[in-house]
């Protein structure tokens, strides 16, 4: 029934395009708007003259007068038509349509009821709505098509224009804050011959002149390194990375992310810059450092908790994780526990502690903590704690149980480099997609000397989440992934 009502709609629409044209040859008119001003600017200029343009999102009326409603990017401002002052023009009103969008031209008053309008004395169609918007009252509803047609979640719905300028004003922050300490915005390449600097499985395509395949990059990591090699030292990029992995309410194949290097500084630094940057982004985008995420209340306001992973480990399963030497150490003290973890398609001790970790562990972390000091199997990349080579300096920021920036002091021991790789390759042996790959020419480069640096890495996309109290990654990513539709 609704889409017979959606045809007979849309054939109308036709029938009215048609009449335009049978007016004005040209129904797709590209007039010079240059100096129109917004439907905000409008409301300031009472007893004025404007010029705006829009898209028309109700309409009243009918016969000698009509009321409308046209939105801009800034706003919405009422319109009046009339006949005494369209003359033969105003039969043309009986063409329009919700979701046209028009130019009008007219003189800004205020109604009885006190609503700022604009009395219409010219106005011009420029692009004729087809395809009927979503019912007024009613809106856009269903998510699915929010995300398979953002250009429709973004004309009825205001809440996710905000979202999306939320997004883009935390980014721009973000350069901002990182240009301001001194760090240098670089670009490094998409499509990598080795892919490297996280634990991922790649999307793999072939490059036809240099027979070659490549990688789109799981990370910039590794030339982000080789900057700080050649002599730069501070640098970061704004990335978008590639894991051809899972897809959740915090996962998308295709995923923007910031990192930055910072040479002759530790991990500690990084905390309390970290610490600095997400308290200066609150208070941009909310004006507060208390704020809430999908219910649970959250306060920035005080230093953010510390805990290594070896006690969350242990507070939160009784585990320590320090006398388990392999992986079946690590299945018996399971069995001795009575607790169930995956760990179909994990190989290596590293990979046990992070699913352990994962399924019993970080769900439960809910105010922000960072979660310091992994063991040395899980991030190979990362340079080992001197006071225990057991363990890596390194931190993660958790809220609400999930993952929000992960940072480590970057290993630059082209010997225990190249030692850690091996074992990434013995674990590629045995079936894991997301071990590292040996990268020769990485190597080659810490042989000419890495000062002692430190790096971080947040997801763009999770953040946004939290600032906008998001359920799911696909609401702040303007075209998420999505299966076909058929």
């Amino acid at each position: 029934m609704a889409d017979l009502k959606q045809n007979e709609l849309q054939r109308q629409r036709q029938e009215k395009l048609s009449q335009l044209k049978s007016l004005n040859s040209n129904i797709y008119p590209q007039p010079n708007l240059e100096n129109k001003i917004s439907t905000v600017d409008a409301k300031e200029k009472m007893d004025n003259a404007v010029l705006i343009a829009g898209r028309l999102m109700s309409l009243r009326g009918h016969g000698k007068i009509m009321f409308a409603d046209l939105q801009d990017q800034a706003g919405k401002i009422q319109l009046f038509f009339q006949e005494k002052t369209l003359a033969d023009k105003m039969s043309q009103t009986k063409l329009l349509d919700l979701g046209d969008i028009i130019s009008v031209s007219g003189t800004i008053f205020k109604t009885q009821a006190g609503e700022i309008t604009i009395n219409v004395e010219k106005f011009q169609i420029l692009a004729k709505n087809i395809r009927p918007l979503p019912e007024k009252f009613h809106g856009l509803k269903d998510v699915e098509i929010a995300y398979r047609q953002r250009y429709v979640d973004l004309i009825v719905n205001p809440e996710s224009r905000q979202v999306f300028e939320t997004r883009t004003k935390v980014l721009s922050e973000m350069r901002h804050f990182l240009d301001d300490h001194g760090f240098m915005e670089v670009e490094t390449p998409v499509l990598q011959p080795v892919y490297g600097g996280a634990a991922a499985k790649p999307f793999v395509t072939h490059h036809n002149e240099l027979d070659m395949d490549m990688y789109l990059r799981i990370s910039d990591e590794l030339y982000l390194k080789r900057l700080i090699i050649g002599g730069f030292e501070k640098v970061y990029e704004v990335s978008r990375d590639f894991r051809n992995e899972g897809v959740s309410r915090f996962h998308n194949p295709e995923f923007t992310q910031i990192e930055f290097y910072w040479a002759y500084v530790d991990y500690e630094v990084l905390m309390k810059f970290t610490e600095d940057l997400i308290k200066h982004l609150l208070m941009v985008t909310k004006n507060t450092l208390k704020i809430s995420f999908q219910g649970t209340e959250l306060d920035f306001e005080k230093p953010i908790k510390r805990l290594t992973f070896k006690d969350a480990i242990s507070e939160k399963t009784g585990i320590d994780i320090d006398q388990i030497k392999s992986e079946e150490d690590f299945k018996k003290e399971l069995e001795n526990k009575k607790l169930k973890v995956d760990l179909k398609n994990v190989y290596g001790l590293g990979a046990c502690f992070d699913e352990l970790y994962k399924q019993h562990v970080r769900p439960q972390i809910i105010e922000p903590t960072f979660i310091m000091d992994y063991p040395s199997e899980m991030i190979s990349l990362a340079k080992r704690k001197e006071n225990d080579p057991t363990k890596i300096a390194s931190f993660q920021l958790l809220v609400c149980g999930t993952e929000f920036l992960k940072a480590y002091n970057e290993l630059n021991d082209p010997k225990d480099q190249s030692d850690r790789w091996m074992d990434e390759q013995k674990l590629a042996d045995q079936g894991s997609e997301i071990a590292s790959q040996f990268d020769s020419d990485y190597i080659r480069a810490l042989e000419y000397g890495m000062p002692p640096t430190a790096g971080w890495g947040m997801g763009l996309d999770r953040f946004v989440q939290l600032v906008t109290d998001s359920p799911t990654i696909k609401d702040v990513i303007l075209f998420p992934s999505m299966r076909k539709e058929d």
